[in-house]
């Protein structure tokens, strides 16, 4: 395995690869990434790469005293170079690698390693971290094609796929659902989504409900708020997928359950108030200006209506009259009667008034239309809603996440050019510019009334000065913090927890998040999105039945193994027509009618049994996918 990249994720890819899957791994970063780091990001980040460098030789040495008679023992082969050219990825040995990670921060490095990859090596299977979303299908349609002519399409398979992930997209739906409700997790991709929900430990004599899928046991004190961080063993720490026994005698425990499978559209609700660029007519005009245009329309009809008693005219040729009277366009009233001459001079002077009152009715109509697609404030009286602190890459994602979910967001960015202001324009988010350190910022997001505080930014001081000015301000406010540092955020996260122990506090690692996923990748499946369970990582992969002894022949309860891997849903479609949408509305009855009908299924029966030509989805911990994929892996070795 090669992983080429100039941040963390590199390094913990290159962890997760060589500690958890026992592959052979050459990292190549630049030569400023084992020394010292530009301090753009904080003060927080200046030693994360010597804490990188440990967590690699740790996860290292682990992987080697666990190794089996054919796989070596030693260290991760570490290239140094500027740039990922065709030397650099020769000399990283592509040519004769099964997979290539190309994690660099920046989409053009990454597409255009990966070009040239491809030509090095057509049955490389490549795995691009990728912003842009619209530009990764297209790319990833290309490389496949690409593979797919130099190899032929007999032999391109899997071995030689490419997948295009964003570490954004994974973590930024652990970070809202953190924020939104402490301990619900949510993973959403193409279309699917899972919501896992923390459940308390049953009451005695209380059964649990049914048809619920029980994904991992919490902690003895996981449910509580600021509980369960993993750091001891025993029942102080979760246990993922277990049995119906374990579940049965856990009465003690919290649970994560399986509480809702759905599609989910892709439509972004509107926000409220019209969502659109064209405000509600209401809201074109203050509400000054809309009893000012009462009063004058009042005063017209009025001035109408003693015309037509004056004359004895028709009222609606009386009403012609006034208004030309008003407009200053009717002939003056000189040889007709004085109640006539009087109401022609009070027409005049209503139509003087008239004149500053349309004016200020189309400098409001104006200005409500240019500041439609500009920046919001936050309302008055707004409460309940969400602190979004940071709007860069992750901070833009989970702001989408948020406005999915239709919950009221206030964003705080110090950068007047960051990327995520142009999305929380369109999505009609109120933003807040300025530095959050400073005092009055956070007042004016209504943190006071907020319901979370969600920081994201990339410095980690950044983030814990805005939780700590945060819990001053509210000690029961629930923080989520984004920390680079696994070690600051461990102590950061217990220090919190014992000076607000009623409050929730939530540290979360980007890198930590997605590194599971780009080595789920690598190894040639696709992984659908991580949970985080306390300081645990739950997977969801789609896996392919034929290979697998392990499924195939065999029905979902002899497949399911506790601890490591149970089948949630099966997917029935021909190959050649199979989407990257599961929809779950389609019943298990559905798909056995005979009649060529096909889809997910999610209420599967454990009596099924899983054919040659499935595919499923799969919940897994880390090690149990490894060893459902790095078996295979191996014995193909060994053949």
């Amino acid at each position: 395995m090669v992983v080429c990249g100039d941040d963390g994720l590199a390094h913990r890819l290159a962890a997760e690869l060589r500690g958890v899957y026992g592959e052979q791994v050459t990292l190549v970063v630049p030569p400023s990434e084992r020394t010292v780091r530009p301090p753009v990001v904080g003060r927080a980040r200046a030693a994360s790469a010597a804490l990188l460098d440990r967590v690699v030789n740790a996860a290292v040495g682990r992987a080697g005293g666990a190794a089996g008679a054919g796989e070596p023992a030693g260290s991760v082969r570490v290239v140094e170079a500027a740039e990922a050219t065709e030397a650099v990825l020769a000399d990283a040995g592509v040519e004769r690698a099964d997979a290539l990670a190309l994690v660099h921060d920046d989409d053009e490095t990454n597409i255009r390693a990966a070009l040239t990859a491809r030509r090095l090596n057509p049955r490389l299977r490549l795995v691009l971290r990728l912003y842009n979303r619209r530009l990764g299908q297209h790319i990833e349609e290309l490389l496949d094609q690409a593979a797919t002519l130099a190899t032929g399409a007999g032999d391109a398979g899997l071995d030689a796929s490419t997948t295009v992930l964003s570490d954004a997209d994974t973590a930024a739906p652990a970070l809202a659902a953190a924020a939104v409700a402490g301990t619900t997790k949510v993973v959403q991709t193409d279309g699917l989504l899972l919501r896992a929900v923390e459940r308390p430990p049953l009451r005695p004599g209380q059964t649990p409900p049914a048809g619920l899928i029980t994904l991992a046991l919490l902690s003895v004190n996981g449910h509580e708020p600021g509980a369960g961080d993993g750091s001891e063993g025993g029942e102080q720490t979760p246990l993922l997928l277990p049995d119906a026994t374990t579940v049965r005698e856990a009465g003690n425990r919290g649970r994560v359950v399986l509480e809702q499978v759905s599609y989910a559209g892709t439509s972004m609700p509107s926000s409220r108030g019209g969502g659109g660029i064209v405000p509600a007519f209401g809201s074109l005009f203050s509400r000054r200006l809309r009893w000012s245009l009462a009063g004058l329309v009042g005063c017209v009809a009025a001035l109408a209506v003693a015309l037509t008693v004056v004359t004895g005219e028709h009222p609606l040729y009386a009403t012609y009259m006034t208004l030309l009277d008003l407009f200053a366009i009717n002939e003056p009233a000189l040889h007709q009667s004085l109640a006539r001459q009087i109401l022609q001079l009070l027409s005049g002077l209503t139509g003087l008034l008239l004149l500053p009152v349309l004016l200020a009715a189309v400098l409001e109509a104006l200005g409500t239309f240019r500041t439609a697609s500009g920046l919001r404030k936050p309302p008055r009286g707004l409460g309940g809603h969400v602190v979004l602190l940071g709007l860069g890459k992750i901070g833009t994602r989970v702001l989408t996440r948020l406005r999915e979910l239709n919950i009221p967001v206030v964003c705080v960015e110090a950068d007047p050019d960051a990327r995520g202001l142009a999305t929380a324009r369109r999505l009609r988010v109120p933003v807040v510019l300025g530095d959050v350190t400073q005092e009055g910022v956070l007042e004016a997001a209504k943190i006071h009334r907020s319901h979370a505080l969600l920081a994201v930014t990339s410095a980690d001081t950044t983030n814990l000065e805005a939780a700590l000015y945060a819990r001053s301000v509210r000690p029961d406010l629930r923080v989520v913090l984004r920390l680079y540092d696994d070690d600051f955020a461990t102590a950061v996260y217990r220090t919190l927890r014992a000076a607000h122990p009623y409050a929730s506090t939530r540290s979360r690692s980007v890198t930590h998040l997605a590194a599971p996923a780009f080595a789920g990748a690598m190894m040639g499946r696709q992984i659908l999105g991580a949970i985080p369970v306390e300081r645990r990582v739950l997977l969801f992969a789609a896996v392919d039945v034929g290979g697998h002894p392990q499924l195939e022949d065999r029905t979902v309860g002899q497949a399911f193994r506790p601890g490591a891997w149970r089948v949630l849903a099966l997917d029935r479609t021909p190959s050649d027509e199979r989407r990257d949408e599961p929809a779950a509305e389609e019943s298990y009855e559905d798909t056995r009618t005979g009649d060529g009908s096909s889809g997910w299924v999610w209420d599967l029966p454990e009596s099924y049994v899983l054919q040659k030509e499935d595919r499923v989805v799969l919940a897994a911990t880390r090690q149990g996918l490894a060893d459902l994929l790095g078996r295979r892996s191996r014995e193909r070795a060994g053949a």
